[in-house]
């Protein structure tokens, strides 16, 4: 192995050499443990410790690494307290994420360390967005990413190069390619001879490097850095080195030729390099033993703190108050001057003077620069705020999301344009697994709203239709909103994006344009999670939201008889269980309507919810009414028939007679 061609200090060596010889002396202990049964899991990174050291040594204590399962020595050359990891790893309270997650499921702001989610690509747009927000900020910072080989055939890897590149971000995207994705080698996942041959596609910058050589990996990464924080752009890197253990230890090596494991065996990276720095006179043997000695006590010191931690103590109200950080909400009461403007001039009037009030706050989306999205919710921002703060994005959903918490993590305020609601299922898992996971795992905030433009009677067919918020209501960590009016609209997305959690933001299409409201000229704010109650009766509890409010509007004048409670839950989640049962113990019957189909929507969680707290004022069974139990049609007549609008009349009559 070639050390001579990279000239480096020989302090740094004696650095490096401790920083890879602390991580390597960690997992021989921890995989005793793992037999021993104290740790639950551990995915060995023995082999490859020169590409996590070389690495963290080389960027800043304030620039961010994102690194995977095997970049132990990521977190030791930051200098992370041992105690803690040790705790992380058995579950303990002084872990980092309080035996909510495993292993290496967690990241610390502390030292600027964001850890990965199993689904692996989603980190890589978060590191866009991380650097995004450094160089809006004008700081000449680098963002460090890894990802192994077998990630590289997922579509946010593309995604995240693909953004990088467009937007010129100093990433460093570090591929490790050790030669299996769990046991598929690598010639049956891609057919390019290099990994490093990816970036041509996105006009990236890209280099191998030797992974098993600190010496190669410190020297190369820290020139690359350095040129990159004055001129900055996305650079990938592959790392050519090899697992020499299981993807994890239950999985084993079985899979791997016995010979392919002697020849990496021999290009150990720890031993190799000791080696050389013994012919360097740089080590003896007995200033080795020296380190390992120091190293073992401060390994055994801290192992005991966390072994004689006390296990967790569930506390169910701890667990359920701490799904979302806490926002205590700052009414801001609106003036007296209004405004008689419809839907979509309210959602553009809160979110204009949202990015006035917020010079951190970011608006990305598919063309929302220029052309002002395709509702014209966003016309004429960029003349007022730039494009810097207003981004056209690829089409690229997934790493858009990604993206939006990176600029969170590093401080900003983000609002991702989904140009239709239908398409999250494109940026599904970042939502639902990064966004709203976050806090409850390592609390750290995703400080993002994504609006969601939805809906039919538009006739735009079942791509462009849905109402799909029960995607979202099922998952903890997120919020959902969904104003049916344009003053509520106006005042809820203000508060949502003062709210540093992740806000689903629905807006109908079919009532942007439809209808028209007074609303404050000036910003105001709305608490989530309060429903409200437009009309008051004694015979029966009407439930809806959305254009559902105007459907049961149009029912009620049309049969002025009937005497009924409308209740516009306004919020999904948080919901207001609170206003629903006081309504509901005053008519005795409920009837609850939906624009989504039936099966699994909101309706069903509130009709169970009534029965079980609310049993005893029902005079009559609860009635749901959706949409029909298939794909939203385009023909106007068969979209009439789908939607719910077209029985409710009909079952809330039914429902009144029983």
């Amino acid at each position: 192995m070639n050390y001579t061609d990279f000239k480096v200090a020989d302090d740094i060596k004696l650095k490096l050499y401790k920083s890879m010889l602390k991580p390597r002396m960690i997992e021989e202990k921890m995989l005793i443990l793992l037999r021993q049964g104290k740790i639950s899991k551990w995915f060995s990174g023995i082999g490859q410790e020169a590409i996590s050291v070389g690495v963290t040594t080389a960027l800043s204590s304030d620039e961010y690494i994102l690194p995977m399962h095997r970049n132990l020595g990521v977190f030791t050359a930051r200098e992370i307290p041992l105690c803690r990891l040790f705790a992380q790893w058995q579950g303990k309270a002084s872990g980092f994420t309080q035996g909510r997650d495993r292993s290496f499921h967690f990241g610390t702001q502390d030292y600027k360390i964001v850890g990965m989610i199993s689904h692996l690509g989603p980190q890589l747009g978060v590191a866009d967005g991380i650097a995004l927000a450094h160089k809006l900020k004008y700081e000449k910072n680098v963002t460090a990413v890894f990802t192994g080989e077998g990630a590289t055939s997922e579509g946010d890897f593309h995604e995240a190069l693909n953004v990088a590149s467009v937007w010129n971000l100093p990433v460093l995207f570090c591929v490790e390619n050790n030669g299996y994705g769990l046991s598929t080698p690598t010639n049956e996942q891609f057919k390019c001879e290099h990994i490093a041959d990816k970036g041509v596609g996105y006009g990236m910058e890209s280099h191998i490097i030797d992974g098993n050589n600190i010496l190669e990996v410190y020297y190369k990464v820290s020139e690359l850095v350095r040129d990159m924080r004055i001129n900055p752009r996305p650079i990938l890197l592959e790392f050519k080195t090899f697992r020499m253990r299981g993807h994890e230890e239950a999985s084993g090596t079985k899979y791997v030729p016995q010979e392919l494991l002697d020849v990496w065996a021999e290009k150990d990276p720890l031993e190799n390099f000791t080696q050389y720095l013994i012919s360097e006179r740089l080590l003896t043997e007995n200033s080795i033993a020296t380190y390992k000695e120091e190293i073992q006590v401060e390994i055994d010191e801290n192992l005991k703190l966390a072994l004689e931690e006390e296990a967790i103590i569930p506390d169910q109200s701890k667990e359920l108050s701490e799904v979302y950080q806490n926002f205590d909400l700052v009414k801001i009461e609106p003036g007296n001057s209004v405004n008689n403007i419809r839907l979509v001039d309210a959602i553009s009037e809160g979110l204009r003077q949202s990015m006035q009030k917020f010079d951190n706050l970011v608006i990305m989306g598919q063309d929302v620069a220029e052309y002002g999205g395709v509702f014209k919710i966003t016309e004429g921002f960029v003349n007022e705020f730039g494009k810097e703060r207003v981004r056209n994005t690829p089409i690229c959903e997934s790493a858009i999301v990604s993206a939006a918490m990176g600029l969170s993590i590093n401080g900003m305020k983000a609002v991702m344009e989904m140009q239709f609601a239908d398409f999250a299922s494109s940026g599904f898992n970042p939502i639902v697994n990064y966004l709203a996971k976050s806090y409850y795992r390592w609390g750290e905030k995703a400080d993002v709203v994504i609006r969601m433009p939805c809906g039919g009677g538009v006739s735009a067919g079942p791509f462009h239709s849905q109402t799909n918020e029960a995607w979202f209501t099922k998952t903890p960590g997120l919020k959902v909103v969904y104003p049916a009016f344009p003053y509520d609209a106006k005042g809820l997305l203000t508060t949502a994006i003062e709210d540093p959690n992740p806000v689903l933001f629905f807006e109908h299409k079919g009532l942007y344009r439809s209808l028209y409201q007074d609303v404050p000229a000036d910003y105001y704010t709305l608490p989530l999670g309060k429903a409200s109650l437009l009309k008051q009766g004694d015979q029966i509890t009407i439930v809806t939201y959305g254009a559902g409010v105007h459907w049961a509007l149009e029912t009620l004048e049309k049969n002025t008889d009937i005497r009924a409670d409308l209740l516009d839950l306004r919020s999904l989640q948080p919901l207001d269980t609170i206003a629903i049962y006081e309504s509901v113990q005053r008519t005795g019957k409920l009837i609850i309507l939906q624009e989504d189909s039936l099966f699994g929507g909101i309706a069903s969680d509130i009709s169970a919810m009534v029965m079980e707290n609310c049993f005893q004022y029902l005079d009559g069974p609860i009635k749901r009414v959706g949409s029909l139990e298939t794909p939203i049609p385009f023909n106007t007549k068969l979209e009439e028939q789908y939607l719910s609008k077209s029985r409710f009349e009909s079952e809330l009559k039914e429902l009144i007679a029983y």
